[in-house]
């Protein structure tokens, strides 16, 4: 591989949601097209409002991004494939998920995003990480939405229901 392509990356956001999971296939794909390395990245960092009972002086900081580690690693093990062969490298990232994803985008081809949305016309807005790095990003921004998952509205009837006006 010469150094032009191994410097080509695309950075995707990653938190185990159905709709992160969509965008880590996307940029696979895309990364297979190009020539990229893909760098899915995680975040964490302490809840604003400590409703876990638990005092952050006694949270081990490993222990969280241990478990943070782990949703990365298997999301990337259920999401990619020897069909797209690109190298991936996980990052865990300690931060404010906009700002850790913004720093590490810096340079990249690509930030590719999932869509937090919750379907119909909620659906086509963006969450707020998304629309911060839609708005900041120092490169392109694609946000994929997880049409795979969406709840769709109940097809529309056929037959007019009981008791309708159409029925009688």
């Amino acid at each position: 591989m010469n150094d032009t392509v191994a410097q080509r990356r695309i950075v995707v956001g990653v938190d185990g949601s159905a709709s992160s999971r969509a965008a880590l296939r996307w940029a696979v794909r895309q990364a297979a097209l190009v020539g990229a390395a893909v760098e899915a990245v995680i975040t964490w960092e302490y809840p604003a409002v400590y409703h876990w009972g638990v005092p952050v002086a006694d949270v081990d900081d490993g222990v969280v991004a241990g478990y943070a580690g782990k949703t990365l690693a298997e999301a990337v093990a259920e999401e990619t494939g020897p069909q797209y062969p690109v190298e991936v490298r996980e990052r865990v990232e300690y931060g404010n998920a906009a700002q850790v994803l913004l720093e590490v985008a810096e340079g990249a081809e690509l930030l590719v995003l999932g869509n937090r949305g919750h379907g119909g016309f909620v659906g086509a807005l963006l969450g707020s990480v998304s629309q911060h790095c839609v708005h900041h990003a120092s490169c392109p921004v694609v946000v994929v939405r997880d049409t795979e998952h969406e709840q769709t509205e109940p097809a529309e009837r056929t037959e007019p229901a009981e008791g309708s006006a159409a029925a009688r």
